[in-house]
C-alpha cells in the first residue's frame, strides 16, 4: 500500500510542475491562464508565447511524466507505470498548486506512452502530425491520436493485461472531456487553427 500511495502522490505532484506557467513567467511575466484559452499547456504557450516557449513546455510537461513513470516502474513495476501515468496527467490537468487551472495532458500523456512502448509512441506522434498538417486543428489530432492508442494497445498487449487498456480508456475519456469546448467549437465550424505567434 505505501508503493502504491507513493506511485500516486510522486507522480500528481510532479504533473503539478507546468513548463507553460515557468516559461510563461521567465520569459514574458505572464501568466499563460490570462492568455489564449487560458490553458497551461503547450498549444497555448505556443499561439500566445510563441514556438520558443511552446517547446520548451513541452519538454518539461514529456520529462516529468517520464520521470513520474519512472519512479512507478521502480516502485511496481508495469502496475506502477500506469498509476503513475494517469495521476502525473491528472496533477498537470488539475494542479492543487495552480488552483487546480492546468492544461489538457496531451503532452503529459505522450511521455507516458513512450515510456511504456516506443511504438504506440511512434504511431500516436505519426497519426497526431498528420492530423494537424491535413486539417490545421491540433485538438483534433491530439484526441484522435490519443483514441488511436487504444485499439493498437490491444494488438501489442492484448486482453492478457486488462490494466494496460484500462488506463488507456481511462487516458482517452480524459482527454476528451478535457477538449470538450474544442469539441463544440468543430461542430460549430470555429475551431482554432493551429498558429504561433512570433517572438
Amino acid at each position: 500500500m505505501f508503493k502504491v500511495l507513493a506511485c500516486i502522490i510522486i507522480s500528481y505532484f510532479l504533473g503539478n510542475i507546468s513548463g507553460g506557467m515557468i516559461f510563461g513567467k521567465i520569459l514574458f511575466n505572464k501568466d499563460i491562464r490570462n492568455y489564449g484559452s487560458k490553458n497551461a499547456g503547450t498549444t497555448n504557450a505556443l499561439r500566445v508565447f510563441g514556438l520558443k516557449a511552446g517547446v520548451l513546455t513541452f519538454i518539461i510537461d514529456f520529462l516529468k511524466s517520464i520521470l513520474a513513470c519512472y519512479i512507478g516502474m521502480k516502485f511496481l513495476g508495469l502496475n506502477g507505470i500506469l498509476l503513475s501515468g494517469i495521476f502525473v496527467v491528472l496533477g498537470h490537468n488539475w494542479p492543487v498548486f495552480l488552483n487546480f487551472k492546468g492544461g489538457k495532458g496531451i503532452a503529459s500523456s505522450f511521455g507516458f506512452i513512450v515510456f511504456l512502448d516506443y511504438r504506440l509512441a511512434l504511431i500516436a506522434i505519426s497519426i497526431f502530425i498528420l492530423i494537424v498538417i491535413f486539417t490545421k486543428y491540433i485538438s483534433l489530432g491530439s484526441m484522435l491520436s490519443t483514441a488511436s492508442v487504444l485499439p493498437i494497445s490491444y494488438i501489442f498487449f492484448g486482453y492478457r493485461n486488462i490494466y494496460v487498456l484500462s488506463t488507456f480508456l481511462f487516458l482517452l475519456l480524459l482527454t476528451v472531456y478535457r477538449h470538450k469546448s474544442n469539441i463544440v467549437r468543430l461542430l460549430n465550424g470555429n475551431e482554432n487553427k493551429f498558429a504561433t505567434k512570433k517572438h
